[in-house]
C-alpha cells in the first residue's frame, strides 16, 4: 500500500500558515518574546531572558531563581549542589530545583527523578484514579541539590495513578501516569515522539497541552533538546537544564507523560560536531554523558554511552547514541557511526526481542534524502545500516519501525528493500519550529510527506492496534493545536521482512 505524499506547493502553505499569530491556549496573559533558532545558540543571558517568557510571564521567584543560579553557573564550574546553588533555591521559595520528571514506566513501576532544594523528608503518594489503592514512598535526600529517582513499585498493570509530592508536609508537584499492560494482554498503546526543542520549544504551552490531549502513555525525545551548543562548558550545559526546568509547559509535561531522551549535536557539542573533535578528550565524553545522564530519567544501562533499550507493553524501544562513539577520523568507513559495541548490542536486542514491535532511534537520518545524507548515517557508515538492515531481514524480525531527528521540519519515507518489503521512516523534528533543510527530496517517489521546518511546532505519535486479526499502527503528525496534519495506517504484514 502506498501513501500519498504532500507536494512541494503544499508544503509551502502549510509553513507559512503555521508562522502566523494565533491566540494563546492559556489562562496567564501573554508576553511572547519570540526567540530565533540562531539566537538560542548563542545563548546568551539576555536571550535566555527572553526565553523565560516566550509564551507567558515567569513567576517572579522562579525567575529571580534562575537568573541568580545561572550567574553563579556562568561564573563559576560547579554543579546544581554547590551551595550557592542551594542557597538561591531556598531563599527563593524553590523546594524543587528541578522536577518531577516521570520515566522508565513498567507494568508494575514507574521511576520518578527530581532534584530537591534540600534534605527535608519528601513523601510521595499514589493513588489509583478508582479509587483501590493508595500507596505512600518516603525518602530522605543525603544531598541538596543531587538528582534523585525513586522507583514507585509494586503497582498494578494497566492502571491509572494520580500522585503527590510532600515535602515537610506541603504539596510541591502532582501529576498522573498509566502503568503499561502486560505484553500478552496489550489491545491498543499511544506513544509520542518527535525531536528539536532547542530550547525554544520547551517554553510553549500549546505544544505540550496539545502532547498532554493525546494522552500517550509515554514520549520519546530523539535529541537537540535543551542544552544548545555550550561544547565542554559543563556548567553551561546545567544552566541550560535549569532553564528547561523552571519551564512551566515543561515541568507539566514531564511530571505526566513518562520521557525517553536521546542526544543529538546541539545537545552533545555543538553543530555538527561528534565523537572526540579537535580539543575534546576521553575525559570531556565521559564528563558529557555523566551530566546527560543526571539530567534525564531514562533507564540505567550498564554501556559506556548513553544508548539503552526498554519495553513498553508491545514496543520494544531500543535509543541509539549516535554521537558519542563516532570516530572523526574514519568516517565513511565500517563501525565509524555507533562503534563495535554499540552495533553488536544493537544486533543482541534485536535478535533476542520478543516484542510485537521495535522502535530504533537515531538523532540523524536513517535514509539520504534528504541534505544528501549530511551528518547522517549515508555519510558515515552505510556498512554497519546495511548490516542492520540484513540481519532484520535474514532473521524475519518484525514490526520495525525507524525513527530520526535532526533535519528540522517533518518527513517520512519508505526505504525499499527485497521485492515486496521496505522499511518506514518518520521524522518529525519540529518540536521547535525552526528552519532547516528542503521539505520535499529530490527524488520524491518513496517519501510519504513533507514539511518545512520554520513555524512548524509539531510531533508525531503511533498508536499499535495489538488485538484482532489485523494488528496495525497509525502514525499521525499533530500540530501544537492538536489539528491531525498527516495520518497513515500501515498494517503489521507490511513490517514483516519478505524473503525471496
Amino acid at each position: 500500500m502506498r501513501f500519498k505524499k504532500v507536494s512541494s506547493l503544499v508544503t509551502l502553505i502549510v509553513s507559512l500558515f503555521s508562522t502566523a499569530t494565533f491566540a494563546q491556549r492559556t489562562d496567564s496573559i501573554p508576553v511572547r518574546h519570540d526567540v530565533t533558532l540562531p539566537q538560542a545558540h548563542k545563548g546568551t543571558l539576555e536571550i535566555d531572558s527572553l526565553l523565560l517568557d516566550s509564551y507567558v510571564r515567569l513567576p517572579e521567584n522562579i525567575r529571580k531563581f534562575y537568573l541568580e543560579a545561572r550567574s553563579v553557573f556562568e561564573e563559576n564550574e560547579v554543579d546544581f549542589t554547590d551551595e550557592r546553588i542551594v542557597a538561591v533555591a531556598v531563599k527563593n521559595g524553590i523546594p524543587l530545583i528541578s522536577g518531577p520528571m516521570l520515566g522508565d514506566l513498567k507494568e508494575n513501576s514507574v521511576t520518578i527523578w527530581f532534584r530537591p532544594a534540600s534534605i527535608n523528608l519528601i513523601e510521595i503518594e499514589i493513588a489509583d484514579l478508582a479509587g483501590k489503592e493508595t500507596k505512600l514512598y518516603i525518602f530522605n535526600p543525603s544531598v541538596a541539590g543531587q538528582a534523585e529517582r525513586i522507583v514507585l513499585g509494586n503497582l498494578s498493570s494497566a492502571t491509572k495513578y494520580s500522585y503527590s509530592v510532600k515535602v515537610q508536609g506541603s504539596e510541591v508537584a502532582e501529576g498522573t501516569f498509566q502503568t503499561t499492560s502486560k505484553t500478552e494482554e496489550t489491545s491498543e498503546l499511544r506513544l509520542a515522539f518527535a525531536s528539536d526543542f532547542h530550547k525554544i520549544g520547551l517554553h510553549n504551552p500549546n505544544l505540550m497541552d496539545a502532547i498532554l490531549e493525546r494522552n500517550p502513555i509515554a514520549m520519546l525525545l530523539l535529541g537537540d533538546l535543551a542544552v544548545d551548543d555550550r561544547d565542554t562548558k559543563l556548567s553551561m550545559h546545567r544552566a541550560d537544564y535549569l532553564l528547561r526546568d523552571v519551564s512551566q509547559p515543561w515541568k507539566k509535561l514531564s511530571a505526566n507523560v513518562p520521557l525517553y531522551a536521546a542526544w543529538d549535536d546541539h545537545d552533545y557539542l555543538n553543530n555538527d560536531l561528534s565523537g572526540l573533535p579537535e580539543g575534546v578528550s576521553n575525559e570531556d565524553r565521559e564528563a558529557l554523558r555523566k551530566l546527560w545522564s543526571e539530567n534525564w530519567n531514562n533507564p540505567e544501562n550498564d554501556a559506556a554511552g548513553i544508548y539503552f533499550n526498554t519495553q513498553i507493553g508491545a514496543v520494544e524501544v531500543i535509543m541509539l547514541d549516535t554521537r558519542s562513539f563516532r570516530e572523526n577520523d574514519r568516517r565513511g568507513e565500517y563501525n565509524s557511526y555507533l562503534g563495535a559495541a554499540q552495533l553488536k548490542w544493537l544486533k543482541d536486542v534485536l535478535a533476542k526481542s520478543s516484542a510485537p514491535y521495535k522502535l530504533i532511534t537515531s538523532g540523524t537520518m536513517w535514509s539520504d534524502y534528504i541534505s544528501e545524507g549530511k551528518d547522517s548515517w549515508g555519510t558515515w557508515d552505510t556498512l554497519a545500516r546495511e548490516e542492520i538492515y540484513q540481519l532484520i531481514e535474514t532473521e524475519n524480525i518484525p514490526g520495525v519501525l525507524l525513527l530520526s531527528g535532526d533535519r528540522h521540519g517533518a518527513r517520512s519515507f519508505t526505504i525499499p528493500r527485497n521485492p515486496g518489503f521496505e522499511f518506514y521512516e518518520f521524522g518529525p523534528a519540529s518540536l521547535g519550529g525552526v528552519p532547516g533543510p528542503e521539505a520535499i527530496a529530490k527524488d520524491s517517489s518513496k517519501q510519504l510527506f513533507g514539511y518545512l521546518g520554520l513555524g512548524l511546532k509539531a510531533f508525531g505519535e503511533f498508536t499499535f492496534t495489538i488485538e484482532g486479526s489485523s494488528p496495525q499502527v497509525t502514525f499521525r503528525l499533530i500540530d501544537e493545536y492538536g489539528s491531525i496534519m498527516e495520518e497513515h495506517v500501515l498494517s503489521y504484514d507490511q513490517l514483516i521482512p519478505q524473503n525471496k
